[in-house]
């Protein structure tokens, strides 16, 4: 029942014992003692204020702990006194906690721990199963991140981009166990939306809002992968994709582009087509041109191979293809996929395989597995 708002509440809570005085870990842990004691009071005795409650609580806590320590004690005299009652203030240091939970010290597999615990407010046993670890092992990355980041001064200005990085991880990794990462990536995007003006903010999460609006229509329902061609585009969530158009718009007025807005465009345009045949594939062309400025990235000029090869035909699309190095990932794919555009099918087939054995998962294996199959079945001419 009180879920959503004490997860809403924990980045805000744990900022201002930082802001106390309290290290980053100390704190952390204090604000997860006072959570676990908000689920087993507030149900019979709801706070008038929920927030003060909890840093009342949490602050207690970081006392307690505090105290008990001998190894610490240096610390009491930052914190040897209970502040006196009164309203909470209103600053809100979450946006500091994402910097902080993005820090360049941390792996990146850490630091996407450590911002669904201080930031997201989930606990240890979500996360791990989440990502399909051990509950032990997640524990220790997070309490890694923990030390790494407490003598990290809070005031300390934050990449963004690095944030943005950190949250396109998230979401990229969709959905296991109890935790959906792909929503709690678009939740914890919106507030940093909300929290900061930044047309790349912006551009993520249109980005995130639009492929999550095909979601349900990537596989099939014994978990096959169905192509974007191949979709039915009825389902797609037309509010969604709505919404994720106008919070682009708004952030290319800006005239800042970035690379979540120019895929963030190029995710638009492909859900903006009635139908795969009536995409506009020139402007897409011309939207991966200016990715490629931004990133000079080797993904994005495969990908923007697959592009030219729809907009200007196939053969266009291998020439832009050939300039690239086979030994990318899915290299043999779009290799297929445009060869059998041209009408070698043979050689699409021999591709297909190549790119079935290379696959980075079992889905996408099988799907590149039956389309060698289904070329193979056609009868010689």
């Amino acid at each position: 029942m009180y879920e959503a708002l004490l997860r809403s509440l924990t980045p805000r809570v744990l900022g201002i014992l930082v802001r106390r005085g309290a290290d980053f870990a100390a704190a952390e842990d204090a604000v997860q003692d006072a959570l676990v004691e908000a689920v087993r009071v507030w149900p019979a005795d709801p706070p008038r204020n929920p927030k003060g409650w909890l840093v009342t609580v949490a602050w207690r806590k970081f006392l307690d702990a505090t105290r008990a320590d001998a190894a610490r004690r240096r610390r009491e005299d930052l914190v040897d006194e209970e502040p006196p009652p009164g309203p909470v203030p209103a600053v809100d240091d979450t946006l500091q906690l994402y910097f902080l939970c993005a820090h360049p010290l941390l792996t990146p597999s850490s630091a996407v721990a450590l911002t669904l615990r201080a930031v997201g407010g989930l606990t240890t046993r979500q996360i791990a199963q989440a990502y399909l670890v051990p509950e032990a092992t997640m524990a220790q990355r997070v309490s890694r991140a923990k030390r790494t980041v407490s003598g990290v001064r809070f005031d300390q200005p934050g990449d963004v981009a690095t944030v943005l990085r950190v949250l396109y991880l998230v979401f990229n990794e969709g959905y296991s166990g109890d935790v959906d990462l792909a929503a709690e990536a678009i939740r914890l995007t919106r507030q940093l939306a909300a929290a900061i003006d930044h047309p790349e903010v912006a551009g993520l999460l249109a980005l995130m809002l639009l492929h999550h609006a095909r979601r349900v229509t990537r596989t099939g329902p014994d978990g096959s992968l169905v192509p974007l061609a191949e979709q039915d585009r009825r389902r797609w969530d037309t509010t969604s994709i709505t919404e994720a158009v106008e919070i682009l718009q708004a952030a290319l007025t800006q005239d800042r582009l970035g690379e979540f807005q120019a895929q963030a465009a190029i995710a638009a345009l492909h859900a903006d087509a009635p139908t795969t045949e009536e995409t506009d594939w020139v402007q897409i062309v011309e939207w991966y041109d200016e990715l490629t400025r931004l990133t000079d990235s080797p993904v994005v000029r495969l990908n923007r191979a697959v592009a030219v090869g729809e907009a200007d035909g196939p053969r266009a699309g291998l020439a832009a293809l050939a300039a690239l190095d086979d030994s990318l990932p899915r290299h043999a794919a779009v290799a297929a996929y445009l060869h059998e555009r041209d009408g070698d099918l043979p050689k699409a087939a021999r591709l297909y395989a190549e790119a079935a054995r290379k696959a980075p998962n079992l889905a996408e294996r099988d799907h590149l597995t039956r389309q060698a199959a289904r070329l193979n079945a056609r009868p010689c001419r």
